[in-house]
């Protein structure tokens, strides 16, 4: 369980990290979904680009040999860049009273139980929201 809520404490536990709040001392709690960035990839395929027709202009090799090349460091490129399917990265974002933000990076896979804890721990503090002002 990546939440267990108690009386009046909430402790979270994801993989190594444990950490654990009062349960007043909430003052956010969501997931946050961000896309994943391919920097290197992109510097990786204008850099071949420009090789390719660096080679193709100013050298008298024959034109096959760039482009078998070209088209083998295309290919590693491309797998480099499909290899994990999932494009956008997780966070678990908890903000406290205190200013304090945590953000805790999970994987693409545990995103949805996290999610269904995090609505189940929402639910239970609206029902203690309502029990206080009843």
């Amino acid at each position: 369980m990546f939440i267990t809520i108690f009386s009046d404490t909430i402790k979270f536990k994801y993989k190594s990290k444990n950490w654990q709040y009062k349960f007043d001392e909430i003052k956010e709690l969501g997931l946050v979904r961000k896309k994943k960035e391919y920097f290197l990839e992109s510097i990786a395929f204008i850099a071949v680009t420009a090789a390719a027709y660096c080679c193709m202009i100013f050298t008298d090799m024959m034109d096959l040999y760039c482009i078998i090349a070209t088209v083998v460091c295309y290919a590693c490129i491309i797998i480099a860049r499909f290899h994990n399917a999932s494009e956008f990265i997780y966070f678990v974002y908890v903000k406290d009273i205190y200013q304090k933000e945590t953000r805790i990076k999970i994987e693409s896979n545990d995103r949805f139980l996290i999610g269904r804890q995090i609505d189940q721990y929402l639910y239970f503090q609206f029902e203690r929201s309502i029990k206080n002002t009843a």
